[in-house]
């Protein structure tokens, strides 16, 4: 994973752990999220889940949909749970994640959702092809040998 700044606001809120074994990420992108007062004080509890949830460009717009955020017990007006949110890009990456998704397999899936060390709520796009289950099989004997060759070092080393 990516190294972590050394800073308290950082804050990793969720993460999408399947979407590295499920998808071949070829990019990844940092989004804004536009969030409710309710949903940012939710987040700052940790009570959120993004692991079902997808993004998609419509009517020229980035969607996280079906993200989970719970509802905060204390505001006055709450939020809807899995409402759709709004994603903050910049027109040229907007494109270039319409162009991607265009093309065949590609889709984009959320791989983190994190407070960045100025304390902005922001979520990690990937830009990723789904894996067949051959590739996925691969992907898990890659690991278990690369976790038997670090027994093997610790052993002998």
């Amino acid at each position: 994973m990516s190294k972590k700044p050394d800073n308290e606001n950082y804050k990793v809120i969720a993460e999408n752990r399947r979407a590295r074994f499920d998808y071949a990420i070829e990019d990844d992108i940092e989004c804004g999220i536009q969030l409710m007062g309710s949903e940012v004080k939710s987040l700052r509890t940790g009570q959120s889940n993004i692991a079902e949830s997808y993004a998609a460009v419509e009517d020229g717009e980035l969607w996280l949909v079906n993200s989970y955020i719970a509802p905060y017990e204390q505001a006055m007006f709450g939020h809807e749970d899995r409402r759709r949110r709004k994603l903050l890009v910049s027109k040229k990456e907007l494109s270039d994640l319409w162009n991607a998704t265009q093309r065949k397999g590609m889709t984009l899936v959320p791989l983190v959702l994190y407070f960045n060390h100025r304390g902005m709520a922001k979520i990690k796009i990937g830009i990723a092809k789904g894996k067949k289950t051959q590739d996925k099989r691969e992907t898990q004997a890659r690991r278990d040998w690369n976790r038997q060759k670090q027994r093997l070092l610790k052993e002998h080393g």
